[in-house]
């Protein structure tokens, strides 16, 4: 039984938690997910582990980053929408203003040996952590034959060159099939059984719904009709602007389709940003995609904001705006938001109709189906960035053996040894600075 109950918090308390949460939080989605519910549900108590996993089971099935959504979610719940608002702009904004500095740095000094270095260090880590991401759904997800067939069905229809959304909706239907044939084994992302508490949590099991989070067809229809004319507004002002063919109306356009199109977290929107980026717009190479990737890792926040980078290396290469810095500042931001700006409605219009669902039994089988789905094309994301790692001059003649032979300590430093992402990436980074002084 519980005997205490935890204290109101203050919206003020709740902004420096978002921003201090925002500044540390390292280690991708999985990492993210697990520091919240360490934060929020065991440190601090503000929610339940129950209605933290529903929460995060409504975050996997929308497109977009899971982690920051349910940042954005556990705010809204908290605070209403300036809550929701604030924690899921603070969650993105430190690593905004870091990836910014580091693309900068990176056009300065990227071809500089030391840079080389450095960045040729931090490559096999960025294929680790690939594996490494790939290693933990894998343990959580793939509980039966059925969905390790999934999954290799999804790498094969990835390479062969299957649409990621067509994937996670095959996915879906035979997730479906099965939960009606058979109860799933376990969830998504599993509970961890945790024991009666001696607090309750501020958002607990049984706390009445607040008037904020009570569904309505008007609050659905307003709040989404809002974020619509936050979009129309911006794309076509931008358009308006600067002409309906300018670089940045384009990655306005793109971003928002990819933000609306890619289910399972920042690794499987990695490789639909990264084909289109790189061939179908070129708005960068394939060699710059992995090193934009791994400056990404250095930084807390989303992975996905390693969007920030394309845009700011093509903005500062094309000088947009006159000027090639605030080319490149412009259009980190503008890609930033059009990449989060969905993520923010989904939540805020949606998050009332899924409190509203919360007596309803969770989609076990769809979502450990879209998992396994995810799972094959994080493969294939895998092996992509290997290649690049390991024969950067795209010939099997001309392997870097250096840098293949750095990746797999780094993948065991990782998976068997469970080392911090930051002190795998620092070693990794101090190993290119030795080659190169060498």
């Amino acid at each position: 039984m519980s005997t205490h109950t935890t204290a109101p918090v203050s919206f003020r308390a709740a902004l420096q938690f978002w921003f201090w949460l925002g500044c540390i939080s390292f280690g991708g989605p999985a990492g993210q997910i697990a520091l919240m519910h360490e934060e929020l549900v065991v440190r601090r108590r503000w929610i339940s582990e129950k209605r933290y996993l529903h929460a995060l089971h409504y975050c996997m099935l929308l497109p977009g980053p899971e982690a920051q959504q349910l940042a954005t979610y556990t705010g809204w719940l908290m605070h209403g929408t300036r809550g929701g608002m604030a924690a899921g702009a603070l969650f993105v904004l430190p690593s905004l203003v870091l990836l910014i500095a580091l693309s900068w740095a990176y056009t300065v000094w990227g071809q500089h040996p030391w840079g080389q270095a450095l960045l040729w260090g931090l490559k096999p880590a960025v294929t680790a952590l690939v594996l490494q991401a790939v290693h933990r759904m894998a343990k959580r997800t793939l509980k039966a034959p059925w969905l390790w067939a999934l999954a290799g069905a999804s790498l094969l229809g990835t390479l062969v060159g299957v649409g990621f959304p067509w994937l996670v909706a095959a996915a879906a239907l035979v997730g479906w099939a099965m939960a009606r044939q058979r109860p799933m084994q376990g969830s998504a992302h599993g509970q961890t059984g945790a024991a009666q508490e001696a607090t309750a949590a501020l958002i607990d099991d049984h706390t009445p719904t607040p008037e904020h989070s009570r569904y309505t067809t008007g609050r659905l229809l307003r709040t989404s009709g809002i974020g619509l004319a936050l979009w129309a507004f911006t794309l076509g002002g931008l358009a308006l602007w600067l002409g309906a063919g300018h670089t940045l109306v384009r990655m306005g356009g793109f971003f928002t389709e990819a933000a609306l199109l890619t289910f399972g977290g920042a690794y499987a929107v990695l490789p639909y940003v990264t084909q289109a980026a790189v061939s179908q717009f070129g708005w960068l190479s394939a060699t710059q995609m992995m090193d934009g990737l791994a400056l990404g890792e250095t930084t807390p926040g989303p992975l996905i904001i390693v969007v920030a980078f394309v845009g700011f290396l093509r903005g500062q290469g094309q000088a947009l705006l006159g000027d090639p810095l605030l080319g490149g500042i412009a259009a980190a931001c503008v890609v930033t938001w059009f990449t989060f700006l969905p993520s923010f409605i989904f939540i805020l219009a949606g998050g009332p109709l899924v409190e509203s669902s919360r007596h309803v039994p969770t989609l076990n089988g769809p979502l450990q189906a879209i998992s396994a789905a995810v799972i094959g094309v994080m493969l294939q994301l895998a092996g992509t960035f290997a290649w690049h790692t390991g024969w950067p001059t795209a010939q099997w003649s001309q392997p870097d053996w250096p840098a293949l032979a750095l990746t797999a300590p780094a993948a065991w430093l990782l998976i068997a040894r469970q080392w911090p992402v930051v002190r795998v990436l620092a070693v990794c980074a101090l190993v290119g600075m030795g080659v190169q002084w060498v």
